[in-house]
């Protein structure tokens, strides 16, 4: 297949001449990420709204906080909010200058996936893995929002690539930098970071080579760099008086570490009950949706009843567009106890007539935001998170039994481990606790997969690799490695047929017949037109999956809940998701806000998003994300009012979920504040929102402040 000459360079471990093709590659991955942000809008504006707040104040900043006045913070630790309010703050606020730090973010994975794999499996090796990197739906809908995912895989890549190097320099201060990185990965998305430690650890110990004392003691001081990265900030902020600070959003006790290990921790695995009443019914079934579609009350592959408002349908395709008119595997949450409820009830209180088409049951790509399929081995196979991230899944496989048995030492002890197949172990450490975890979890999105894809792009390559290598050797490893490939291509294509058969038909019958001929073709003497059977195979493989990752760039998509796939292409522009604002009612609350320090308080964060980013105001969101934060009692809401400091309530996305103390200050607030009228058209809006998603978004604005005798 490929000469000696070449296979000697594939072992290359220095790659120092500027590789042309890896700069091809991060162009396009450039275009992929970046084209189209422009429109962004407010992707996800609960994060706008955020970075709007931290550009405003010093404390605002370091807490996160959702509001500029800091009374609450956003559901995650605050370092990658940090880049997009650096980025804000420089730029300006807009819908690109926030999602700007995950473009940069993807294009660096891209490249650490070229630098970790060209030194020890040659540039082909490096070339393949960033290319695959580059072209997986899922990493593409991520690298364009502001959401926090493509700068966490940013981190952990470069956690391993710093390791790697502490492994061949055998620096102590490098292992510390490594293992401290995935403490500030803690600090981006708490424990989700926590992933790799297996395969750094594995790694670690396996690849240095050093007396088992000095391992141990080293890897010590790792843990405590580790340690010290991870909680020193949590600890900071729980160490503050909660008069002191704004209140952790989504936790229950106003503590960041309980919001790591409850909410954002074991919640993940077991099923989301934090603030939500329950469960959400459905996640990590082990049984298959029986077709009924009850987002909004619509039936799956139909659209919800009703004439759709007047005004620009922004966002994503209904649920029944996105799977040829087929439910998708799994149940979807009861909206009732909905963590994400702005994704499936509407926007922000009192919109203008306008309508996400999330309302409508669906996001971005075709998967409905929690569409996660049924739990099990092959839940990443089915079409529900597979057409994100499945699509070489089958040569990530067959790349890992064929790197760790394609580069073991001729003539050595079995527990002997090469110096290649420690990379693998490194790999296959990050790519199995990763696959296990989305195999049997019972909360997470579709989007949450891009933790998946460095494993699966550095397998892909190390197998391209390796059957190079055994192509070279004796005639039964050239057979074997004719096998393994035969059975990738034939793999890989029948899978990929599976998920396009939902939109092209015709393309996946023709995918089918290329998968089978090139399947018997790589069993055929390896002499016979190579070039065009490596070709062939490789375009086969890329094509339909560069289509789905082109799908969000080519609709300039930038989505709270990012997804690709081609019913995107009947959109434009980003999907806000409760950033959509009344300007009657602005208008009116700015008019009479007086000295009040709230321009108004309102149920939840994505009741008030829109408000915050458009007007730059302080907005209440009583309840945090879910409209259940125990944020305040009634009597200290009561004191709010009196003082001054709040007139006027706007019954939000969330208020009929509201429970406890929240509940009781809704139902005060109904008791004795004054209804005010604001637009002639509220109602009519109102209505007309209900027709369409199937729950009533009030936008009922009260004045409370006649309550103690103010005007």
């Amino acid at each position: 297949m490929i000469c000696q000459k070449e296979v000697r360079v594939l072992r290359l471990k220095k790659v120092n001449i500027t590789d042309w093709c890896l700069v091809g590659i991060l162009i396009l991955s450039a275009f992929l990420y970046g084209w189209g942000i422009w429109d962004a809008g407010s992707a996800n504006s609960y994060y706008t709204a955020a970075i709007t707040s931290m550009t405003k104040s010093w404390s605002n900043f370091w807490y996160g906080a959702f509001d500029p006045a800091g009374f609450i913070t956003v559901d995650k630790p605050p370092v990658a909010l940090w880049l997009m309010a650096i980025s804000a703050k420089i730029f300006g606020i807009h819908g690109w200058s926030v999602v700007l730090p995950s473009v940069l973010a993807g294009i660096g994975s891209v490249y650490l996936m070229y630098q970790l794999l060209a030194p020890k499996f040659g540039v082909w090796a490096g070339r393949v893995g960033a290319l695959i990197l580059t072209l997986t739906p899922t990493v593409v809908a991520n690298s364009r929002t502001n959401n926090m995912d493509a700068i966490l895989v940013f981190f952990l890549l470069l956690a391993v690539y710093i390791l790697q190097k502490a492994v061949a320099k055998k620096n102590i201060w490098l292992v510390i930098v490594s293992f401290g990185l995935i403490g500030v990965g803690f600090n981006i998305k708490m424990l989700q970071a926590f992933m790799i430690l297996p395969a750094m650890l594995v790694y670690y110990w396996v690849a240095i080579k050093l007396p088992w004392k000095k391992k141990i003691a080293w890897l010590v001081v790792g843990m405590a760099s580790l340690s010290i990265f991870t909680v020193a900030y949590p600890l900071a902020v729980d160490s503050v008086d909660q008069s002191s600070r704004p209140y952790i959003g989504s936790s229950q006790t106003n503590s960041l570490m309980e919001l790591a290990f409850g909410y954002n921790g074991t919640e993940r695995l077991l099923g989301q009950s934090t603030g939500t009443g329950g469960a959400f019914p459905g996640m990590g079934s082990t049984k298959k949706s029986t077709g009924t579609q009850k987002n909004n009350g619509a039936p799956s592959g139909k659209k919800p009843s009703g004439s759709a408002p007047t005004g620009k349908m922004t966002g994503q395709a209904p649920t029944g567009q996105q799977n040829g008119g087929k439910a998708p595997t799994g149940t979807p949450p009861n909206q009732s106890t909905n963590k994400n409820a702005k994704q499936a009830k509407g926007k922000a209180p009192g919109q203008s007539g306008k309508m996400t088409r999330q309302a409508q049951g669906g996001q971005g790509g075709g998967n409905s935001a929690f569409s996660i399929g049924s739990a099990g081995p092959f839940r990443l196979f089915q079409s529900d998170l597979g057409s994100q991230i499945g699509w070489y899944l089958p040569r990530a496989i067959l790349g890992l039994i064929a790197g760790w048995f394609g580069f073991r030492k001729r003539g050595a002890k079995w527990y002997h481990v090469s110096e290649e197949q420690s990379e693998v172990l490194l790999w296959a450490g990050w790519f199995v606790p990763v696959y296990g975890f989305f195999s049997v979890a019972s909360f997470f999105h579709p989007y949450y997969t891009i933790m998946l894809d460095p494993a699966i792009a550095a397998l892909t390559a190390i197998g391209v690799a390796a059957v190079v290598k055994m192509s070279a050797q004796s005639n039964k490893e050239s057979m074997i490695a004719r096998i393994v490939v035969s059975v990738a291509v034939l793999t890989t294509l029948l899978l990929q047929a599976y998920y396009v058969w939902s939109y092209y038909q015709i393309i996946s019958i023709i995918l089918i017949i290329v998968a089978i001929g090139l399947s018997i073709w790589w069993l055929l003497p390896r002499q016979i037109n190579n070039k065009i059977k490596i070709a062939l195979s490789a375009i086969s493989i890329l094509l339909m999956a560069g289509w789905w990752s082109l799908t969000p760039t080519l609709s300039h998509n930038s989505a709270a809940i990012p997804a690709a796939s081609p019913s995107l292409l009947s959109q434009t522009g980003s999907s806000d998701m409760g950033g959509e604002v009344n300007n009657q009612l602005l208008s009116y609350t700015k008019k009479h806000q007086g000295n009040a320090k709230y321009l108004f308080a309102t149920t939840d964060s994505n009741s008030a998003s829109g408000y915050i980013i458009k007007s730059g105001k302080a907005v209440m969101a009583i309840g945090g994300y879910n409209g259940t934060d125990p944020t305040m009692s009634l009597s200290e809401f009561k004191k709010l009012v009196k003082s001054g400091q709040l007139k006027y309530f706007v019954m939000g996305n969330n208020s009929k979920t509201s429970s406890g103390q929240i509940s009781k200050i809704l139902t005060w607030v109904k008791k004795n504040g004054t209804k005010v009228t604001y637009s002639s058209s509220t109602s009519n809006q109102s209505s007309s929102r209900q027709q369409m998603g199937g729950q009533s978004q009030s936008s009922t604005l009260y004045d409370l402040s006649n309550i103690y005798g103010r005007l």
